[in-house]
């Protein structure tokens, strides 16, 4: 079965975001700060992570859809951590 292509902007158009109160993945902005490669900004797909004036990182859970790219590429320990969201929340894909 051959699948149509689909740009990535058509595809996040099928995603429903179910936002908690608690985030299910957190940064350590001290820890960023000594960051050299600030790879998460470069490796996200959803373009979550921005880089600050003083070196940090800002981070925007509510629109993560859960690839754990982040958490694979950061080469600081303890920068970022990720956890599953609570029961209900976090990302559904739609049949689209």
């Amino acid at each position: 079965m051959t699948y149509p292509e689909r740009d990535f902007d058509d595809r996040m158009s099928t995603v429903e975001f179910r936002v908690g109160d608690r985030p299910h993945i957190t940064v350590d902005q001290d820890v960023c700060r000594s960051c050299t490669t600030q790879a998460c900004v470069h490796a996200c797909p959803a373009n979550l992570f921005v880089p600050t004036a003083e070196g940090g990182i800002l981070f925007n859970y509510e629109q993560c859809f859960e690839c754990g790219t982040c958490y694979q590429v950061c080469n600081q320990e303890g920068a970022i951590t990720w956890t599953y969201p609570d029961g209900g929340h976090g990302v559904v894909f739609r049949k689209g």
